[in-house]
């Protein structure tokens, strides 16, 4: 008790600190809807003076109230999450315990002057902007909740005036709205006013860079409450300025930063100034030793008055906000200028001005490779790696072929071997960073024997060009007692149910492939039937051969529609035929549309049970004909069959079994995690248990967690999504997540009690860093699988090679350092020699200037679309074809699921060929709507020999398009 006394005076001193700033950042209504521990008579009496007096006045007797009473424990945590839950981010930031987040006096200072510029432009805006045109913008872009839209609307209703004077009111509530409502303005076409609250000194001040993503541009996190207040200063700037006297009165203190034995005992190398690979299981606190690493290297630069500049990469843009809110920023503020970048987020700053201005920077890998590619291409803003002292690799095996990480670190070995050159000839060497690699397991590359992942290990040594790679020895009493061991089970499920609904499947599979005269050598439902039938499509579309191309797509949709019913349930399966018969039909529909004036009339199909469901349009090929028919004659059948629970799938029983047994075993809270293969699998396995009773009966809240990037077939997660159910997870609102592999490695999830891979079995890495996730105290990890699926087979293949990359690791540690030595230069020439040859190869193979030596046909009707010479490509990636030629040979149509913005674009639509199949989107870029084509959609013909092939990728292809020259297309336009 003595200790909730503790922290309650704390947070009532927090109270009153900041009481000035609570009071301007609380909407009181919704944050007392989250309070439990209030009477109703007392929410009633700050309502009403709410009502009476206002807002603020509301927020001054909710805060008086706190600080003059005795509430149960635990109220002070229940207040904070109640600020967030209600949209009141900053003012849970004042009042966090830990103020691992409070923000800075330069943070509130860049606050009040946007305060104070937003007060004399109010009649302005209150004048000019209409706040309907804003408004849903501002919810999209998470500025205002739905209930502060509610709120601006009733409002609006007196006026647009008042309106517009309660949106303002609202959003500088929040964080960084100015920044976020000077975007909103330029999207909703009131750039002026953007302009005009602009233009003054501090935003000159502040000014934004707007590049390219190919020359780095990337966002910044940390907005400063609207700007950041950190742009500008000299990157040797430190801790001595004004803002740390500030801090010091306000009596904010810094975490502690301190090291168990263990994490000192690997990080004694990074510390002496080596190159290190630091292997610490997930869950031990890698991080934190990188954070202690890069402030010790910067302090004794600084001391020496040497440069000193850190950078920390990470492979996904989620892990870049992770690092810097959880761990660098709240550890090394009070002393240097840290910020966390993306390429996936809106507010844009050059690279290179970062560079300058920070000593910390967190980023995404590619955001650096952009800019050394734009610094070698010539740009004039150049960032090169001697710019930096430390370089510190998050999720390091990544380090390896042509991942980005590789990339980056081959031009440093190259670097390398020219100083050992330049050494010798006694001239000046060009500066290299020291490097520091994070991971908890290296793998050992898909090894079978021993010497062969040793190989691996000293691989990755020498593509990090590594001192040592150190695992803990001298403390592993103390590591085995921070990481647990989760117990692990094999649940075998040998589905042995009769299954009518997989029977028919069969039987409709058998009917196509006697259609098309097709022999597989394979059995239907497998991974090597898959194979065989996009091999066949494939064959088919660079033959001409339609029935042969349509019939193995479809084939391919009823395989898939196996896999799912051996994973999950029928009536999932179902729904993944019906939603892709369904859009066939409407694709074949829109091109009838789009083709009316020139069609007759057919009778209609014979035999379907629903008119309704099936529309047929004026022109079917008789291959179409048969394929839809066979499946709307069988649809109701199919339905049926799936929605009987009597042949319920036994994967799905054992996992449900697990699942109670694990949430019933105690009385403490549970917390999973069920990692399955596909997203599609992951959302209906959340489905499923959210829509089961048995669960929620137990206290199981769950929700799927799945990957952001793109997918026309399964919608993703976006970056925000995913954010918001990590938290929802680690507060506990939700217990049970379903996810892909993006929850493997990585993300900051709270530590669980049970993990269960269901059906998925990949390689070691993913094994040890799932195994990771399970280091609550006597924690399980469950594999849940078909006994001839090579599940079973897989996992403990997989125990094996964990066991075999710790024996290599400790040959690796246990060789001489001449034999080191000469290992990893070996390796460093063979990777730098190899890369050079591959180059040569693929400039021998690439047509260079000669784009038209090639057309492209659609890969169903084989028509013409279009010759290479129609291609241009934008930001390197996507390419466009604007010619008036073929804009007449496709139609668009709306597809919600690829509705999409990106920073410099945005997707609209499918366009389709006038036979049915999909070509591409539609993109807006830079107010151009734009054909953006996907090359698998098309058959390529090389025109000097004659030969036909199809790419996954554009990238794949031998042929290097022109830039599109936006100024030059809008001159020669015809378009108004």
């Amino acid at each position: 008790m003595a200790t909730e006394g503790s922290a309650d005076r704390s947070f009532r001193h927090l109270i009153s600190c900041f009481r000035e700033r609570l009071k301007m950042s609380i909407q009181v209504e919704p944050v007392l809807d989250y309070v439990t521990f209030l009477s109703p008579e007392v929410k009633e009496q700050i309502l009403h003076t709410a009502v009476t007096s206002g807002n603020m006045k509301a927020v001054d007797l909710l805060l008086s109230i706190l600080e003059k009473k005795t509430w149960a424990r635990g109220w002070t945590q229940e207040f904070v999450t109640a600020l967030k839950q209600a949209g009141s981010f900053l003012a849970a930031r004042y009042v966090t315990p830990d103020l691992a987040d409070l923000p800075s006096p330069s943070q509130e200072k860049a606050h009040d002057q946007c305060l104070q510029l937003l007060s004399l432009l109010q009649p302005t805006l209150v004048d000019k902007l209409l706040v309907r045109d804003v408004v849903n913008q501002c919810v999209a872009e998470e500025l205002l909740t739905v209930e502060d839209r509610n709120r601006i609307c009733a409002e609006e209703n007196k006026g647009n005036e008042s309106g517009v004077r309660e949106l303002l009111r609202r959003i500088i509530q929040k964080e960084n709205w100015f920044s976020t409502f000077l975007n909103i303005l330029r999207q909703t076409g009131y750039e002026e006013l953007a302009r005009e609250l602009t233009g003054v000194d501090y935003s000159e001040q502040n000014s934004e860079s707007d590049t390219s993503l190919a020359e780095g541009s990337v966002s910044c996190f940390d907005e400063s409450l609207g700007h950041n207040s950190n742009m500008g200063r000299d990157s040797g700037t430190t801790g001595s300025g004004s803002d740390e006297e500030n801090a010091a009165k306000r009596a904010s203190p810094e975490p502690e930063l301190q090291l168990r034995p263990y994490q000192m005992e690997v990080a004694q190398p990074a510390l002496e100034g080596k190159n290190v690979i630091i292997c610490l299981p997930t869950g031990s606190g890698k991080t934190r030793v990188a954070v202690y690493i890069a402030k010790d290297h910067l302090d004794r630069k600084r001391q020496v008055s040497e440069p000193r500049k850190v950078i920390v990469l990470v492979n996904r843009v989620m892990l870049a906000e992770q690092l810097f809110q959880n761990e660098f920023k709240p550890f090394l503020k009070k002393w240097y200028q840290v910020i966390g970048l993306s390429g996936d987020t809106q507010l844009k700053i050059s690279f290179p001005e970062v560079v300058k201005s920070y000593d910390v920077i967190i980023t995404t890998a590619q955001i650096l490779e952009n800019s050394l590619l734009n610094s070698e291409s010539g740009g004039n803003d150049r960032v090169q790696l001697s710019d930096f002292s430390l370089i510190i690799i998050d999720e390091c095996h990544h380090t390896n072929k042509e991942a980005v990480y590789n990339n980056i670190m081959r031009r440093y070995v190259k670097q390398k071997l020219k100083n050992i050159k330049l050494k010798k000839e006694n001239k000046p060497v060009v500066p290299l960073p020291q490097i520091l690699g994070l991971t908890a397991s290296p793998g050992v590359g898909g090894a079978t024997k021993q010497a062969k992942a040793e190989e691996h290990i000293l691989k990755i040594c020498s593509n990090l060009d590594a001192f040592t790679i150190k695992t803990v020895k001298e403390n592993c009493e103390q590591l085995k007692n921070k990481i647990k061991e989760p117990c692990k089970k094999f649940e075998i499920a040998d589905d042995t149910r009769k299954d009518p609904f997989k029977k028919k499947l069969l039987e409709i599979m058998s009917s196509i492939q006697t259609y098309c005269q097709m022999s597989p050598m394979s059995d239907f439902g497998t991974q090597h039937y898959e194979q065989w039938v996009i091999q066949m499509e494939k064959k088919a579309a660079r033959e001409g051969n339609r029935t042969a191309r349509v019939c193995s797509e479809h084939l391919r949709k009823y395989n898939e529609a196996l896999q799912i019913n051996d994973t999950i349930r029928m009536i999932d399966a179902y729904n993944h035929l019906e939603i892709f018969y369904n859009d066939e039909n409407e694709k074949k529909h829109a091109v009838m549309e789009d083709t009316s004036d020139e069609s007759g009339s057919e009778g209609e199909l014979d035999g379907y049970g629903d008119e309704d469901d099936f529309k047929r349009p004026v022109k079917w090929n008789k291959t179409d004909r048969f394929l839809m028919t066979l499946f709307f004659e069988n649809k109701n059948m199919l339905k049926n069959l799936a929605v009987n629970s009597e042949h319920e799938n036994e994967k799905l029983a054992k996992l449900r079994n697990t699942i109670l047994e694990q949430y019933t075993r105690s009385e403490e809270p549970a917390r999973g995690i069920i990692f399955t293969k596909t997203r599609q699998s992951a959302y209906a396995l959340a489905q499923w248990i959210i829509e089961n009773e048995k669960f929620s009966e137990v206290g199981v809240k769950a929700h799927h967690l799945i990957g952001a990037g793109h997918s026309s077939e399964f919608k993703p997660m976006t970056q925000n999504e995913q954010k918001e159910v990590i938290s929802k997870f680690r507060t506990g609102k939700i217990n049970l997540l379903v996810a892909t592999t993006v929850a493997e490695e990585g993300l900051d999830i709270k530590e669980c009690n049970i993990i269960i891979r269901y059906g998925l079995v990949t390689n070691e890495i993913a094994m040890v860093q799932a195994r990771g996730r399970a280091r609550s105290e006597e924690s399980t990890y469950v594999v849940v699988g078909d006994s001839r699926s090579g599940v079973f087979e897989r996992e403990t293949v997989n125990d094996f090679r964990e066991k075999m990359m710790y024996k290599a690791i400790q040959s690796v540690q246990n060789m001489s350092r001449e034999l080191y030595t000469h290992k990893i230069l070996g390796f460093q020439m063979q990777s730098i020699m190899e890369k050079k040859m591959k180059i040569k190869r693929s400039m021998a193979k690439h047509y260079k200037s000669n784009p038209s030596s090639i057309t492209f046909l659609c890969k169903n009707c084989n028509m013409l679309a279009c010759t290479g010479a129609n291609i241009h490509v934008i930001e390197k990636m996507h390419h466009v074809n604007m010619t008036p030629e073929f804009k007449g040979l496709y139609i668009v149509r709306e597809n919600k699921a690829l509705q999409k913005k990106f920073a410099d674009y945005q997707t609209n639509g499918e366009i389709i060929c006038k036979c049915g199949q999909a070509w591409g989107t539609m993109m807006v870029h830079k107010g151009l709507d734009l054909p953006c084509l996907k090359i698998r959609n098309f058959v390529v013909v090389f025109k000097d020999s004659s030969s036909k092939k199809q790419y996954k990728k554009w990238v794949e292809l031998p042929i290097t398009f022109p830039d599109l020259d936006y100024s030059e297309y809008c001159l020669n336009s015809d378009e108004d």
